[in-house]
């Protein structure tokens, strides 16, 4: 069997660690052939040929294909489709909102966020905010997967696959660029950071979320947040933690001021070494922390913070 893995692409560079990942479970599935798409995507290709696993690379360069748009990445991979019995991504947003589109036009169903692979038509998916595995066995001549990657070691470098530039089809027209608005950070990206440092509505306010950000900068963190922080405010979308947020398996996971609702724990509970710091000492994120510290976090954090100066 023959399986097209979409790359994660962002601005001409390859999202290593969530393609590596997915190169992780597709070569369960059979020979990983992976596709490159962006307005400019040689570089990523190149990069990509170096993972282990990979027995082939396709690079599709085109102005239609930058800036994100969905519609005209579906459209390529539809044309190449024939050639696959599965069609995988990570779950990122970008294929969160591209492979639905796919399995549309194929007229297939998508298996999403599937974290075990048990053979070429089975897999496995958490349900119930992660309380609960689904086994989900698809029939459908083409199967259409996104890989929740936190589930998944990163595949190896040492590979070295052939690279093939190919056309794509004419634009379709139905959605065009008007603008990119990009926040620029030096933190490690949320989904791939080692540590990550997320606050909760206990903080309080926008203005106290500084001090989750000292704490993250002063650890070279990532900075997250729970929905609750998130919906009041405190801190922008794209930091949110949990089921509707976010999927994090750090290394290292502190959470301060979060309670630790279930939607919350869906989005990091597979993190290695969980912290929580919180004066609520009933609070459900103490069930699944490895070390939990019952303080009130205007406290306990400057001083975190002083001891690792």
């Amino acid at each position: 069997m023959a399986v097209l893995l979409l790359a994660e692409v962002n601005s001409g560079e390859l999202s290593m660690d969530a393609t590596a990942k997915a190169v992780t479970a597709a070569k369960s599935l059979g020979d990983v052939t992976v596709l490159c798409a962006g307005a400019s995507a040689a570089a990523a290709g190149e990069t990509a040929a170096t993972i282990d696993g990979v027995a082939k690379v396709l690079v599709a360069e085109d102005a239609s294909l930058g800036h994100r748009l969905a519609e005209a990445t579906a459209d390529l991979i539809v044309s190449l489709a024939g050639d696959y019995s599965h069609i995988v991504a990570p779950a990122t947003t970008d294929a969160k909102n591209i492979m639905p589109r796919v399995a549309a036009l194929l007229d297939v169903m998508v298996i999403s966020d599937v974290s075990g692979v048990v053979d070429a038509d089975t897999f496995e998916r958490p349900i119930y905010a992660g309380n609960a595995i689904q086994t989900v066995k698809s029939s459908d001549a083409t199967k259409v997967v996104t890989i929740r990657t936190s589930t998944f070691d990163a595949a190896g470098a040492g590979g070295s696959a052939p690279v093939e530039t190919i056309d794509t089809p004419a634009a379709s027209g139905l959605s065009e660029w008007v603008e990119d608005k990009i926040a620029e950070s030096d933190r490690p990206d949320l989904t791939s950071a080692k540590i990550v440092v997320s606050g909760g509505r206990g903080v309080g306010s926008e203005e106290n979320f500084a001090i989750v950000e000292k704490l993250a900068d002063k650890l070279g963190a990532a900075v997250g947040a729970s929905r609750a922080a998130v919906d009041s405010g405190y801190a922008p979308n794209d930091w949110q933690v949990g089921q509707t947020g976010k999927v994090v398996a750090p290394d290292l996971y502190i959470a301060i001021g979060i309670s630790g609702a279930i939607q919350h724990l869906a989005g990091m509970k597979d993190s290695k070494i969980i912290v929580a710091i919180n004066k609520d000492e009933e609070a459900p994120i103490f069930q699944v922390a490895d070390y939990g510290l019952v303080a009130d976090l205007f406290d306990a954090v400057p001083e975190l913070e002083k001891a690792l100066s």
